[in-house]
Protein backbone atom coordinates (compact mmCIF):
# COMPACT_ATOMS: atom_id res chain seq x y z
CA UNK A 1 0.00 0.00 0.00
CA UNK A 2 1.53 3.37 -1.08
CA UNK A 3 -0.33 6.71 -0.61
CA UNK A 4 -3.53 4.75 -0.11
CA UNK A 5 -3.22 3.10 -3.51
CA UNK A 6 -2.84 -0.66 -3.75
CA UNK A 7 -0.08 -1.44 -6.23
CA UNK A 8 -0.44 -4.76 -8.02
CA UNK A 9 2.10 -6.48 -10.17
CA UNK A 10 1.24 -6.41 -13.88
CA UNK A 11 -0.13 -9.64 -15.29
CA UNK A 12 2.34 -11.88 -17.09
CA UNK A 13 1.90 -14.77 -19.49
CA UNK A 14 1.92 -17.19 -16.54
CA UNK A 15 -0.54 -15.21 -14.41
CA UNK A 16 -3.81 -16.89 -13.54
CA UNK A 17 -5.68 -15.35 -16.46
CA UNK A 18 -3.24 -16.56 -19.12
CA UNK A 19 -1.44 -19.54 -17.56
CA UNK A 20 -3.44 -22.36 -19.17
CA UNK A 21 -3.40 -20.70 -22.60
CA UNK A 22 0.35 -20.05 -22.44
CA UNK A 23 1.26 -23.56 -21.29
CA UNK A 24 -1.17 -25.20 -23.72
CA UNK A 25 0.01 -23.25 -26.77
CA UNK A 26 3.69 -23.76 -25.93
CA UNK A 27 3.01 -27.47 -25.47
CA UNK A 28 1.34 -27.70 -28.88
CA UNK A 29 4.28 -25.91 -30.52
CA UNK A 30 6.66 -28.26 -28.69
CA UNK A 31 4.76 -31.34 -29.86
CA UNK A 32 4.88 -30.10 -33.47
CA UNK A 33 8.63 -29.49 -33.11
CA UNK A 34 9.17 -32.94 -31.59
CA UNK A 35 7.22 -34.63 -34.36
CA UNK A 36 9.15 -32.78 -37.05
CA UNK A 37 12.53 -33.83 -35.64
CA UNK A 38 11.25 -37.32 -34.83
CA UNK A 39 10.37 -37.98 -38.49
CA UNK A 40 13.83 -36.87 -39.62
CA UNK A 41 15.43 -39.17 -37.03
CA UNK A 42 13.43 -42.34 -37.63
CA UNK A 43 12.58 -41.99 -41.33
CA UNK A 44 15.42 -44.38 -42.35
CA UNK A 45 13.73 -47.11 -40.25
CA UNK A 46 10.30 -46.31 -41.71
CA UNK A 47 11.69 -46.26 -45.25
CA UNK A 48 13.29 -49.67 -44.78
CA UNK A 49 10.19 -51.27 -43.22
CA UNK A 50 7.69 -49.83 -45.73
CA UNK A 51 9.98 -50.15 -48.75
CA UNK A 52 9.76 -46.42 -49.33
CA UNK A 53 13.24 -45.35 -50.38
CA UNK A 54 12.00 -43.95 -53.70
CA UNK A 55 9.52 -41.74 -51.84
CA UNK A 56 11.90 -40.70 -49.06
CA UNK A 57 12.00 -36.99 -49.98
CA UNK A 58 8.21 -36.91 -50.54
CA UNK A 59 7.73 -37.93 -46.89
CA UNK A 60 9.13 -34.52 -45.92
CA UNK A 61 7.86 -32.47 -48.85
CA UNK A 62 4.23 -33.65 -48.56
CA UNK A 63 3.41 -31.82 -45.30
CA UNK A 64 5.29 -28.73 -46.50
CA UNK A 65 3.15 -28.67 -49.64
CA UNK A 66 -0.22 -29.05 -47.94
CA UNK A 67 0.97 -26.73 -45.19
CA UNK A 68 0.97 -23.91 -47.78
CA UNK A 69 -2.73 -24.47 -48.34
CA UNK A 70 -3.39 -24.75 -44.61
CA UNK A 71 -1.67 -21.41 -43.89
CA UNK A 72 -3.63 -19.50 -46.52
CA UNK A 73 -7.01 -21.04 -45.63
CA UNK A 74 -6.43 -20.56 -41.90
CA UNK A 75 -5.44 -16.91 -42.31
CA UNK A 76 -8.54 -16.16 -44.37
CA UNK A 77 -10.79 -18.15 -42.03
CA UNK A 78 -9.40 -16.46 -38.91
CA UNK A 79 -9.99 -13.01 -40.42
CA UNK A 80 -13.61 -14.00 -41.05
CA UNK A 81 -14.51 -15.84 -37.86
CA UNK A 82 -11.66 -15.52 -35.38
CA UNK A 83 -9.14 -18.19 -34.34
CA UNK A 84 -11.47 -20.45 -32.32
CA UNK A 85 -12.85 -22.59 -35.13
CA UNK A 86 -9.48 -22.49 -36.95
CA UNK A 87 -7.54 -23.90 -34.00
CA UNK A 88 -10.12 -26.60 -33.28
CA UNK A 89 -10.43 -27.74 -36.92
CA UNK A 90 -6.69 -27.67 -37.56
CA UNK A 91 -5.88 -29.59 -34.39
CA UNK A 92 -8.36 -32.29 -35.40
CA UNK A 93 -6.73 -32.51 -38.84
CA UNK A 94 -3.27 -32.69 -37.28
CA UNK A 95 -4.34 -35.46 -34.89
CA UNK A 96 -6.07 -37.46 -37.65
CA UNK A 97 -2.96 -37.17 -39.78
CA UNK A 98 -0.75 -38.42 -36.95
CA UNK A 99 -3.07 -41.38 -36.32
CA UNK A 100 -3.05 -42.33 -40.02
CA UNK A 101 0.75 -42.11 -40.08
CA UNK A 102 1.10 -44.04 -36.81
CA UNK A 103 -1.08 -46.92 -38.03
CA UNK A 104 0.11 -46.94 -41.67
CA UNK A 105 0.58 -50.48 -43.05
CA UNK A 106 2.35 -49.27 -46.20
CA UNK A 107 4.07 -46.22 -47.68
CA UNK A 108 1.00 -44.99 -49.56
CA UNK A 109 -1.08 -44.71 -46.38
CA UNK A 110 1.90 -43.17 -44.57
CA UNK A 111 2.12 -40.42 -47.22
CA UNK A 112 -1.64 -39.83 -47.07
CA UNK A 113 -1.34 -39.24 -43.34
CA UNK A 114 1.57 -36.85 -43.89
CA UNK A 115 -0.56 -34.82 -46.34
CA UNK A 116 -3.40 -34.50 -43.82
CA UNK A 117 -0.97 -33.77 -41.00
CA UNK A 118 0.71 -30.98 -42.98
CA UNK A 119 -2.63 -29.35 -43.75
CA UNK A 120 -3.43 -29.29 -40.03
CA UNK A 121 0.01 -28.19 -38.82
CA UNK A 122 0.20 -25.31 -41.33
CA UNK A 123 -3.21 -24.07 -40.22
CA UNK A 124 -2.74 -24.49 -36.47
CA UNK A 125 0.36 -22.27 -36.38
CA UNK A 126 -1.61 -19.46 -38.03
CA UNK A 127 -4.53 -20.03 -35.66
CA UNK A 128 -2.30 -19.85 -32.58
CA UNK A 129 -0.65 -16.64 -33.78
CA UNK A 130 -4.05 -15.01 -34.31
CA UNK A 131 -5.12 -16.30 -30.89
CA UNK A 132 -2.12 -14.53 -29.35
CA UNK A 133 -3.06 -11.28 -31.09
CA UNK A 134 -6.67 -11.48 -29.89
CA UNK A 135 -6.17 -12.84 -26.38
CA UNK A 136 -2.93 -11.30 -25.07
CA UNK A 137 -2.28 -7.56 -24.70
CA UNK A 138 0.52 -6.22 -26.95
CA UNK A 139 2.87 -5.84 -23.99
CA UNK A 140 2.86 -9.62 -23.48
CA UNK A 141 3.49 -10.55 -27.12
CA UNK A 142 7.31 -10.63 -26.81
CA UNK A 143 7.04 -12.98 -23.81
CA UNK A 144 4.64 -15.43 -25.44
CA UNK A 145 6.66 -15.54 -28.67
CA UNK A 146 9.80 -16.13 -26.62
CA UNK A 147 7.92 -19.07 -25.10
CA UNK A 148 7.13 -20.36 -28.57
CA UNK A 149 10.82 -20.15 -29.48
CA UNK A 150 11.79 -22.06 -26.33
CA UNK A 151 9.13 -24.66 -27.17
CA UNK A 152 10.98 -25.34 -30.42
CA UNK A 153 14.41 -25.51 -28.81
CA UNK A 154 13.71 -27.95 -25.98
CA UNK A 155 12.33 -30.78 -28.22
CA UNK A 156 15.30 -30.23 -30.52
CA UNK A 157 17.68 -31.08 -27.68
CA UNK A 158 16.00 -34.30 -26.54
CA UNK A 159 13.52 -35.17 -29.32
CA UNK A 160 15.84 -37.13 -31.64
CA UNK A 161 17.16 -39.26 -28.76
CA UNK A 162 13.67 -40.01 -27.40
CA UNK A 163 12.23 -40.73 -30.86
CA UNK A 164 15.11 -43.04 -31.70
CA UNK A 165 14.77 -44.92 -28.40
CA UNK A 166 11.00 -45.40 -28.84
CA UNK A 167 11.42 -46.56 -32.44
CA UNK A 168 14.10 -49.09 -31.44
CA UNK A 169 12.23 -50.49 -28.42
CA UNK A 170 8.48 -50.15 -29.07
CA UNK A 171 8.42 -49.48 -32.83
CA UNK A 172 8.25 -46.31 -34.90
CA UNK A 173 4.42 -46.32 -34.93
CA UNK A 174 4.39 -45.34 -31.25
CA UNK A 175 6.31 -42.13 -31.91
CA UNK A 176 3.32 -40.70 -33.79
CA UNK A 177 0.64 -42.26 -31.60
CA UNK A 178 2.43 -40.91 -28.54
CA UNK A 179 2.42 -37.41 -30.07
CA UNK A 180 -1.38 -37.62 -30.39
CA UNK A 181 -1.72 -38.71 -26.76
CA UNK A 182 0.45 -35.77 -25.62
CA UNK A 183 -1.50 -33.30 -27.76
CA UNK A 184 -4.84 -34.09 -26.07
CA UNK A 185 -4.13 -32.48 -22.65
CA UNK A 186 -2.39 -29.53 -24.37
CA UNK A 187 -5.48 -28.94 -26.50
CA UNK A 188 -7.76 -29.23 -23.47
CA UNK A 189 -5.68 -26.57 -21.69
CA UNK A 190 -6.35 -23.93 -24.36
CA UNK A 191 -10.08 -24.62 -24.79
CA UNK A 192 -11.24 -22.30 -21.95
CA UNK A 193 -9.16 -19.47 -23.39
CA UNK A 194 -10.46 -20.11 -26.90
CA UNK A 195 -13.97 -19.49 -25.58
CA UNK A 196 -12.81 -16.09 -24.30
CA UNK A 197 -11.31 -14.95 -27.58
CA UNK A 198 -13.43 -12.07 -28.93
CA UNK A 199 -14.70 -12.21 -32.52
CA UNK A 200 -12.99 -10.06 -35.16
CA UNK A 201 -13.69 -6.37 -34.63
CA UNK A 202 -15.57 -4.71 -37.49
CA UNK A 203 -16.70 -1.19 -38.10
CA UNK A 204 -20.44 -0.62 -37.85
CA UNK A 205 -22.09 -1.78 -41.03
CA UNK A 206 -18.93 -3.43 -42.33
CA UNK A 207 -19.28 -6.74 -44.12
CA UNK A 208 -17.71 -10.00 -42.99
CA UNK A 209 -14.25 -10.47 -44.47
CA UNK A 210 -14.83 -12.39 -47.72
CA UNK A 211 -13.14 -15.62 -48.66
CA UNK A 212 -10.12 -15.25 -50.95
CA UNK A 213 -10.57 -18.14 -53.39
CA UNK A 214 -7.83 -16.78 -55.62
CA UNK A 215 -5.10 -17.01 -52.96
CA UNK A 216 -6.36 -20.43 -51.86
CA UNK A 217 -6.28 -21.73 -55.44
CA UNK A 218 -2.77 -20.32 -55.98
CA UNK A 219 -1.61 -22.06 -52.80
CA UNK A 220 -3.23 -25.31 -53.96
CA UNK A 221 -1.50 -24.94 -57.34
CA UNK A 222 1.86 -24.45 -55.64
CA UNK A 223 1.23 -27.52 -53.48
CA UNK A 224 0.41 -29.65 -56.53
CA UNK A 225 3.56 -28.44 -58.26
CA UNK A 226 5.67 -29.42 -55.25
CA UNK A 227 4.08 -32.86 -55.05
CA UNK A 228 4.54 -33.44 -58.78
CA UNK A 229 8.24 -32.56 -58.53
CA UNK A 230 8.68 -35.07 -55.72
CA UNK A 231 7.11 -37.86 -57.82
CA UNK A 232 9.42 -37.62 -60.85
CA UNK A 233 11.18 -40.85 -59.89
CA UNK A 234 7.91 -42.71 -60.45
CA UNK A 235 7.72 -41.79 -64.17
CA UNK A 236 9.58 -42.91 -67.25
CA UNK A 237 12.45 -40.55 -68.20
CA UNK A 238 10.64 -38.79 -71.06
CA UNK A 239 7.47 -38.31 -69.03
CA UNK A 240 9.53 -37.26 -66.01
CA UNK A 241 11.06 -34.38 -67.98
CA UNK A 242 7.59 -33.21 -69.01
CA UNK A 243 6.36 -33.42 -65.42
CA UNK A 244 9.33 -31.36 -64.18
CA UNK A 245 8.77 -28.64 -66.78
CA UNK A 246 5.03 -28.47 -66.05
CA UNK A 247 5.55 -28.50 -62.27
CA UNK A 248 8.18 -25.75 -62.34
CA UNK A 249 5.95 -23.60 -64.55
CA UNK A 250 2.96 -24.18 -62.26
CA UNK A 251 5.05 -23.30 -59.20
CA UNK A 252 6.36 -20.10 -60.76
CA UNK A 253 2.84 -19.00 -61.74
CA UNK A 254 1.21 -20.00 -58.44
CA UNK A 255 3.83 -18.47 -56.15
CA UNK A 256 3.97 -15.04 -57.82
CA UNK A 257 0.74 -13.69 -56.23
CA UNK A 258 1.83 -15.04 -52.81
CA UNK A 259 5.23 -13.29 -52.79
CA UNK A 260 6.34 -9.65 -53.16
CA UNK A 261 6.65 -8.56 -56.82
CA UNK A 262 10.05 -9.44 -58.24
CA UNK A 263 10.88 -12.16 -55.71
CA UNK A 264 11.52 -14.85 -58.31
CA UNK A 265 13.68 -12.41 -60.30
CA UNK A 266 15.71 -11.45 -57.19
CA UNK A 267 14.78 -7.78 -57.42
CA UNK A 268 16.97 -5.81 -54.95
CA UNK A 269 15.58 -5.15 -51.50
CA UNK A 270 12.60 -6.94 -49.94
CA UNK A 271 11.98 -9.37 -52.87
CA UNK A 272 15.51 -10.78 -52.65
CA UNK A 273 15.26 -10.89 -48.85
CA UNK A 274 12.17 -13.10 -49.10
CA UNK A 275 13.89 -15.23 -51.73
CA UNK A 276 16.96 -15.64 -49.49
CA UNK A 277 14.78 -16.97 -46.67
CA UNK A 278 13.56 -19.72 -48.99
CA UNK A 279 17.03 -20.50 -50.33
CA UNK A 280 18.61 -20.68 -46.85
CA UNK A 281 15.89 -22.98 -45.54
CA UNK A 282 16.09 -25.11 -48.69
CA UNK A 283 19.86 -25.57 -48.43
CA UNK A 284 19.67 -26.61 -44.78
CA UNK A 285 16.51 -28.75 -44.60
CA UNK A 286 16.93 -30.62 -47.88
CA UNK A 287 20.35 -31.77 -46.64
CA UNK A 288 19.53 -32.32 -42.98
CA UNK A 289 16.91 -34.99 -43.71
CA UNK A 290 19.61 -37.13 -45.38
CA UNK A 291 22.15 -36.90 -42.55
CA UNK A 292 20.47 -39.50 -40.27
CA UNK A 293 19.94 -41.64 -43.37
CA UNK A 294 23.67 -41.48 -44.18
CA UNK A 295 24.72 -42.20 -40.60
CA UNK A 296 22.28 -45.12 -40.35
CA UNK A 297 22.94 -46.80 -43.71
CA UNK A 298 26.61 -46.05 -44.36
CA UNK A 299 28.06 -45.91 -40.85
CA UNK A 300 25.76 -48.27 -38.94
CA UNK A 301 24.46 -45.73 -36.42
CA UNK A 302 21.30 -46.62 -34.49
CA UNK A 303 18.27 -44.36 -34.88
CA UNK A 304 18.90 -42.61 -31.57
CA UNK A 305 22.63 -42.18 -32.28
CA UNK A 306 22.02 -40.79 -35.78
CA UNK A 307 19.80 -38.14 -34.23
CA UNK A 308 22.87 -36.70 -32.48
CA UNK A 309 23.64 -34.58 -35.54
CA UNK A 310 20.14 -33.09 -35.43
CA UNK A 311 20.42 -32.36 -31.72
CA UNK A 312 23.78 -30.63 -32.06
CA UNK A 313 22.61 -28.69 -35.11
CA UNK A 314 19.58 -27.48 -33.14
CA UNK A 315 21.80 -26.61 -30.19
CA UNK A 316 24.02 -24.54 -32.49
CA UNK A 317 20.92 -22.82 -33.89
CA UNK A 318 19.64 -21.95 -30.40
CA UNK A 319 23.05 -20.71 -29.25
CA UNK A 320 23.43 -18.49 -32.31
CA UNK A 321 19.92 -17.06 -31.88
CA UNK A 322 20.80 -16.14 -28.30
CA UNK A 323 24.14 -14.63 -29.38
CA UNK A 324 22.52 -12.67 -32.18
CA UNK A 325 19.98 -11.24 -29.74
CA UNK A 326 22.75 -10.21 -27.33
CA UNK A 327 24.84 -8.60 -30.08
CA UNK A 328 21.94 -6.59 -31.45
CA UNK A 329 22.98 -4.23 -34.23
CA UNK A 330 26.68 -4.46 -33.44
CA UNK A 331 26.91 -6.95 -36.32
CA UNK A 332 25.47 -5.37 -39.50
CA UNK A 333 22.53 -7.28 -40.96
CA UNK A 334 24.31 -7.80 -44.29
CA UNK A 335 27.35 -9.24 -42.52
CA UNK A 336 25.23 -11.45 -40.26
CA UNK A 337 23.39 -13.00 -43.20
CA UNK A 338 26.62 -13.61 -45.11
CA UNK A 339 28.33 -15.18 -42.09
CA UNK A 340 25.36 -17.47 -41.59
CA UNK A 341 25.27 -18.55 -45.23
CA UNK A 342 29.04 -19.15 -45.24
CA UNK A 343 28.77 -21.45 -42.20
CA UNK A 344 25.90 -23.39 -43.78
CA UNK A 345 27.90 -23.72 -47.00
CA UNK A 346 30.95 -24.96 -45.08
CA UNK A 347 28.87 -27.61 -43.33
CA UNK A 348 27.42 -28.76 -46.65
CA UNK A 349 30.83 -29.00 -48.33
CA UNK A 350 32.00 -31.30 -45.52
CA UNK A 351 28.77 -33.31 -45.92
CA UNK A 352 29.54 -33.76 -49.64
CA UNK A 353 33.08 -35.08 -49.13
CA UNK A 354 32.33 -37.24 -46.07
CA UNK A 355 30.69 -40.17 -47.94
CA UNK A 356 32.89 -39.75 -51.02
CA UNK A 357 36.16 -39.99 -49.07
CA UNK A 358 34.72 -42.18 -46.30
CA UNK A 359 35.69 -39.62 -43.65
CA UNK A 360 34.96 -40.07 -39.97
CA UNK A 361 31.28 -39.27 -39.27
CA UNK A 362 32.30 -37.19 -36.25
CA UNK A 363 33.63 -34.54 -38.63
CA UNK A 364 30.24 -34.29 -40.33
CA UNK A 365 28.42 -34.06 -37.00
CA UNK A 366 30.75 -31.32 -35.75
CA UNK A 367 30.47 -29.20 -38.88
CA UNK A 368 26.70 -29.64 -38.97
CA UNK A 369 26.66 -27.98 -35.54
CA UNK A 370 28.37 -25.00 -37.20
CA UNK A 371 25.79 -25.06 -39.99
CA UNK A 372 23.03 -24.92 -37.37
CA UNK A 373 24.85 -22.00 -35.74
CA UNK A 374 24.86 -20.24 -39.12
CA UNK A 375 21.09 -20.71 -39.49
CA UNK A 376 20.42 -19.33 -36.02
CA UNK A 377 22.72 -16.37 -36.62
CA UNK A 378 20.94 -15.21 -39.79
CA UNK A 379 17.31 -16.45 -39.54
CA UNK A 380 16.04 -13.79 -37.07
CA UNK A 381 17.50 -11.12 -39.34
CA UNK A 382 15.07 -12.00 -42.13
CA UNK A 383 12.07 -11.18 -39.92
CA UNK A 384 13.65 -7.99 -38.56
CA UNK A 385 14.58 -6.70 -42.02
CA UNK A 386 11.21 -7.66 -43.52
CA UNK A 387 9.34 -5.61 -40.92
CA UNK A 388 11.79 -2.73 -41.40
CA UNK A 389 11.26 -2.75 -45.17
CA UNK A 390 7.46 -3.10 -44.94
CA UNK A 391 4.74 -0.49 -44.57
CA UNK A 392 1.88 -0.86 -42.05
CA UNK A 393 -0.41 -1.98 -44.88
CA UNK A 394 1.74 -4.88 -46.13
CA UNK A 395 3.44 -6.24 -43.01
CA UNK A 396 1.03 -9.15 -42.82
CA UNK A 397 1.46 -10.06 -46.48
CA UNK A 398 5.25 -9.81 -46.34
CA UNK A 399 5.49 -11.82 -43.11
CA UNK A 400 3.30 -14.51 -44.69
CA UNK A 401 5.51 -14.43 -47.78
CA UNK A 402 8.56 -15.27 -45.65
CA UNK A 403 6.90 -18.45 -44.40
CA UNK A 404 5.59 -19.39 -47.84
CA UNK A 405 9.05 -18.89 -49.38
CA UNK A 406 10.58 -21.00 -46.62
CA UNK A 407 8.16 -23.90 -47.11
CA UNK A 408 8.12 -23.79 -50.90
CA UNK A 409 11.91 -23.50 -51.17
CA UNK A 410 12.48 -26.45 -48.87
CA UNK A 411 9.91 -28.57 -50.69
CA UNK A 412 11.46 -27.85 -54.11
CA UNK A 413 14.98 -28.57 -52.85
CA UNK A 414 13.75 -31.84 -51.34
CA UNK A 415 12.28 -32.78 -54.71
CA UNK A 416 15.56 -32.09 -56.52
CA UNK A 417 17.61 -33.93 -53.89
CA UNK A 418 15.20 -36.89 -53.95
CA UNK A 419 15.34 -37.08 -57.74
CA UNK A 420 19.13 -37.04 -57.75
CA UNK A 421 19.22 -39.61 -54.94
CA UNK A 422 17.03 -41.99 -56.94
CA UNK A 423 18.92 -41.50 -60.21
CA UNK A 424 22.22 -42.37 -58.53
CA UNK A 425 20.96 -45.60 -57.03
CA UNK A 426 19.88 -44.58 -53.53
CA UNK A 427 21.45 -45.51 -50.22
CA UNK A 428 23.86 -48.27 -51.38
CA UNK A 429 26.00 -45.67 -53.17
CA UNK A 430 28.07 -42.96 -51.50
CA UNK A 431 27.62 -40.77 -54.59
CA UNK A 432 23.84 -40.57 -54.04
CA UNK A 433 24.29 -39.04 -50.58
CA UNK A 434 27.06 -36.73 -51.79
CA UNK A 435 24.84 -35.50 -54.62
CA UNK A 436 22.00 -34.67 -52.20
CA UNK A 437 24.34 -32.55 -50.09
CA UNK A 438 25.76 -30.99 -53.27
CA UNK A 439 22.26 -29.76 -54.16
CA UNK A 440 22.09 -27.99 -50.80
CA UNK A 441 25.60 -26.57 -51.24
CA UNK A 442 24.72 -25.09 -54.65
CA UNK A 443 21.58 -23.49 -53.21
CA UNK A 444 23.59 -22.02 -50.31
CA UNK A 445 26.19 -20.69 -52.76
CA UNK A 446 23.46 -19.05 -54.85
CA UNK A 447 22.05 -17.42 -51.70
CA UNK A 448 25.50 -16.14 -50.76
CA UNK A 449 25.95 -14.59 -54.23
CA UNK A 450 22.53 -12.88 -54.04
CA UNK A 451 22.86 -11.70 -50.44
CA UNK A 452 24.22 -8.29 -51.44
CA UNK A 453 21.00 -7.56 -53.33
CA UNK A 454 18.88 -8.10 -50.20
CA UNK A 455 20.83 -5.72 -47.97
CA UNK A 456 22.69 -3.20 -50.13
CA UNK A 457 25.99 -1.90 -48.78
CA UNK A 458 25.48 1.51 -47.11
CA UNK A 459 26.66 4.37 -49.34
Amino acid sequence: MTDGVLRTRPEGVLSGRYRLATLGMCALIGIAAFESLAVTTIMPLISAELDGERLYSLSFAAPLATGLVGMVVAGNWADRSGPRVVVIASMLLFAVGLLVVGTAPDMLVFLLGRLVQGLGSGAVIVGLYVMVARLFPPGLHPSIFAGFAAAWVVPALVGPLIAGFIAETLGWHWVFIGAVVLAVPAFVMILPSLRRVPPPARAEGADVVPWSPGRILWAAGAALGVLALNLVNEFEPVLAVAVVVAAVAALAIALRPLLPPGTLRARPGLPTLVLLRGLAGAAFLASEVYIPYLLHDRYGFSASASGTALTLGALGWALASWAQGRLGDRVPQRTGIRVGLALVLAGLVVAVVTPLLDLAPGLLIATWTLAGFGMGFMYPRFSVLTLALSTPTDRGFNSSALTISDSAGSAVALAVAGGVFGLLGGSPGAAAFAACFAVGALVALLALVLSGRAVPRPS
